[in-house]
């Protein structure tokens, strides 16, 4: 057990940034919802936009409830936590609360560490670097595999054959290498249609 008994019990959270806006990604596109970005994460892809959120010394741990009284004070009724890698933490206090006050919870993960929480849904986005626990992957409602080389539509196979049959599958490309594979993601899509593409349309629409 760390100094801190109350992050320990899921009572405070690193948390890096905290804003209300629309899900960019995945199946929630357009939707809004209360994001919580908590720090610390062990994965470390090369190509992550958020590389601030990695260090959760960085990022003070503040009480979980005054977290969860911000999130319920906009109209949107869901909240997105996100990373960072959430599973560093135990996040069953904050889905409680959440769910408590009629707020679906929904969580972004790597899957690289043991679940904690109640989620409504899961988005696993798996990693080559420190893949899945193969536990979850059957508690995944959507798998998002991140594109960015060609090499990469053999993992995303390798892994689309450890989700649950009804979980949707999702090809997104690197941002920064979207002009150079969308055409790639295209012509795989239409020619493997259990797959759907996903975009960071926020990135398009320059919110949040």
């Amino acid at each position: 057990m760390s100094k801190d008994k109350l992050l320990d019990l899921g009572l405070k959270l690193p948390v890096m940034e905290e804003f209300y806006s629309l899900q960019g990604e995945g199946y929630h596109t357009g939707e809004a919802a209360y994001f919580i970005r908590v720090g610390g994460c062990d994965v470390g892809c090369h190509w992550c936009d958020v590389k601030e959120s990695w260090n959760a010394d960085t990022h003070p741990a503040i009480a979980t409830d005054e977290i969860i009284e911000r999130a319920v004070a906009y109209p949107g009724k869901a909240v997105i936590v996100t990373g960072g890698e959430p599973l560093n933490y135990k996040l069953d206090y904050l889905c409680e609360q959440l769910q408590f006050k009629g707020i679906k919870t929904f969580l972004e993960t790597s899957g690289s560490l043991p679940m904690s929480g109640n989620w409504d849904w899961i988005c696993l986005s798996p990693k080559q670097n420190i893949p899945p626990l193969a536990a979850n992957f059957l508690l995944a409602g959507e798998l998002k595999i991140i594109i960015s080389e060609e090499a990469d539509f053999e993992w995303a196979e390798s892994n689309a054959a450890k989700v649950s049959a009804d979980c949707l599958l999702y090809l997104q490309p690197e941002w920064s290498k979207r002009n150079e594979m969308m055409p790639k993601i295209i012509d795989y899509v239409m020619n493997h249609p259990k797959w759907r593409i996903s975009l960071q349309s926020h990135k398009y629409m320059r919110i949040p």
